[in-house]
């Protein structure tokens, strides 16, 4: 009896590390999925609007050969490039319109959003046409937005992009300030103004940093990059009022993107 229990005994363990070993060689033969295709979502500051040379099939779009996603991609060997990143993008057509490009061969994706979210074209026209009081007014609500709704939508939209592209690294990269004060601006908005309008973006790159924390995904600040190269500088990579072509007004200019977007991204993707 004692001698048919430990055989018994030996069986049970023979069986059972066969069972591991056969597994773990199964495991090891499976095929892995090589996720090396890059993914550009996003709004108007990565889809280039500003930097001019835009791609004809990409419609109101405004994708351009000169936004720091084409940019890096032409000089990176990746398997794939979506590029769907689209002026006026909000987090809500990113979900919507986006996502498809995403898979789990997707090994990097960019973004840039909430500027939209947030209202900053309103707030800037309004910043343009109606004063100071009605700037720094406008420039208030967009600041309430940014603390009491947006994080809830970039929650829901970066929780949908782990899920789509789990295998991704992913870098969300934040806005310059528009204004240099007390720079060489002879007319437009007042230095109040411009101050209100910087510390919104400031507002707004802090709750994006937060939110990008929380989910494990790299932020990329682009203040730096842009620091002396705003509006009223000397050498400004940022359109001002465009007459000739509205939607290009407070983004960059194609230098914005190559010597701003582009090393920043470069540095963290």
């Amino acid at each position: 009896m004692r001698q048919s229990r430990f055989a018994v005994r030996v069986s049970s363990l023979l069986l059972a590390a066969a069972c591991t070993f056969t597994g773990a060689t199964t495991a090891q033969a499976a095929p892995q999925t090589v996720a090396t295709g890059y993914a550009a979502l996003g709004d108007s500051y990565s889809s280039g609007v500003g930097a001019g040379t835009y791609v004809a099939s990409s419609g109101n779009c405004l994708r351009s050969n000169h936004a720091y996603p084409a940019l890096w991609a032409s000089t990176h060997a990746v398997s794939s490039f979506a590029f769907a990143a689209c002026n006026g993008a909000r987090t809500s057509d990113v979900m919507n319109r986006q996502l498809g490009s995403l898979t789990r061969r997707t090994g990097l994706v960019s973004l840039t959003v909430g500027g939209s979210d947030s209202g900053f074209s309103d707030v800037m026209m309004t910043c343009v046409l109606r004063g100071t009081t009605a700037c720094v007014s406008a420039n208030a609500d967009a600041r309430t937005y940014m603390d009491t709704t947006l994080p809830g939508d970039l929650d829901r939209l970066y929780a949908a992009i782990s899920r789509r592209a789990p295998a991704a690294r992913v870098v969300v990269l934040g806005y310059p300030h528009l204004y240099k004060l007390s720079g060489s601006c002879m007319a437009g908005l007042s230095d109040t103004a411009r101050a209100a309008v910087n510390r919104s973006v400031d507002r707004l790159n802090t709750v994006i940093a937060k939110r990008v924390a929380d989910h494990g995904f790299t932020y990329a600040d682009v203040a730096g990059a842009f620091s002396g190269h705003e509006i009223c500088s000397a050498s400004p990579w940022l359109r001002s009022v465009n007459l000739l072509a509205v939607v290009e007004s407070y983004h960059p200019t194609s230098t914005g993107q190559s010597h701003g977007y582009l090393p920043v991204f470069a540095r963290s993707a």
